[in-house]
């Protein structure tokens, strides 16, 4: 027995058609477009695809070009990859499946990987897509990672720039703006090595006279306006590759690279001075003070030690006070190189 008769094959509504496929085409036997899905017409624009001969529209790529009908249904059950011939010139993948003899033939496209440039440029959404298709869930999720990786890469920028913040701050005096007394350290350890390099430096270390008297008799707010004051000046006589900063309460010390002539320290100094000795005005009261000013420099030594330049700079400070104040001494003073 051969069996119950098998049933014919059920015809498919073209617009039951239209809403599992909306990328296909209905070629009829000589190879002209009988219907095509919403979204393939859509993407298609002004040209009206039915009566059309498929390939006057869409260029066969591969497996093989296909010149002719006899070209084209050859390449039945394979899949195919096409080229709309009009503008926008967009390639298609695709499936080509012939129905039977003199019945024609029936193609399937699809975006693949340029499916999220075809949404954006004809404004695609959901219901342009089979409902089986996982392209709209993929452009989700591609979406969604777009906005993840963005508010990382954002979250990560505000990160980089809160510890660049909190790094600058913790090596700032919150009073006046200059470096603080850790990063003078480091600034002075890296100018150490660059001796090796033949760089040259010197370490000015400025302590204020008279600075107690102000803070006594007009408070401490009369002492932060000076210190303040004393910054811009500082600021001012120096150079922006100059390192300045507030050691302790009315201590300054500098790194002044490349100045290792004594004739040169002394003008840099003595301007500092003369613009500390000028009146500082504070709430209608006039503040006066002066600085006393100790410098070592680099090329004093065979191999340059922080810890003594800083103890050399420190010395020669305390000589400058104990002469009578408001004076710079270059070097120890048993180098016998005051100015």
């Amino acid at each position: 027995m051969d069996g119950p008769p098998r049933p014919a094959p059920a015809a498919i509504p073209l617009d039951g058609l239209a809403r599992l496929l909306p990328m296909h085409a209905v070629l009829s036997e000589s190879g002209h477009v009988r219907a095509a899905g919403p979204t393939l017409r859509r993407i298609c624009g002004d040209i009206d695809l039915v009566g059309r001969r498929f390939l006057d529209l869409f260029e066969v790529t591969r497996p093989r070009p296909a010149q002719s009908l006899s070209d084209l249904f050859a390449i039945s059950d394979r899949k195919i990859m096409v080229r709309f011939r009009a503008d926008p010139a967009r390639q298609l993948r695709g499936h080509l499946v012939c129905l039977g003899p003199g019945e024609g033939a029936i193609v399937n496209l699809s975006f693949g990987i340029s499916a999220a440039e075809a949404v954006r440029d004809h404004g695609l959404s959901h219901a342009d897509f089979a409902p089986t298709d996982l392209t709209v869930e993929l452009l989700y999720l591609t979406e969604v990672k777009a906005a993840v990786m963005g508010e990382l890469k954002s979250l990560n920028q505000r990160l980089q720039s809160a510890r660049r913040t909190a790094e600058a701050q913790a090596l700032t005096d919150p009073l006046t703006g200059l470096s603080n007394r850790r990063a003078f350290d480091l600034a002075l350890d890296r100018a150490v090595a660059g001796v090796a390099r033949g760089a040259t430096f010197s370490v000015l270390h400025l302590d204020l006279d008279r600075f107690k008297q102000v803070n006594d008799a007009l408070g401490h707010g009369a002492g932060d306006v000076v210190l303040t004051e004393v910054a811009r000046i500082l600021r001012a006589q120096l150079r922006q590759n100059d390192v300045v900063a507030r050691v302790g309460g009315d201590e300054f010390m500098a790194i002044l690279t490349g100045a290792t002539e004594i004739d040169t320290l002394a003008g840099i100094s003595g301007r500092i001075i003369a613009a500390l000795e000028q009146p500082i005005d504070y709430d209608g009261a006039t503040c006066r003070i002066s600085g006393s000013i100790g410098i070592a420099r680099s090329v004093s030594y065979d191999r340059p030690d922080p810890r003594r330049l800083i103890e050399d700079a420190d010395a020669a400070l305390y000589h400058s006070k104990h002469m009578g104040r408001g004076r710079t001494t270059i070097d120890r003073p048993d180098r016998d190189a005051a100015a």
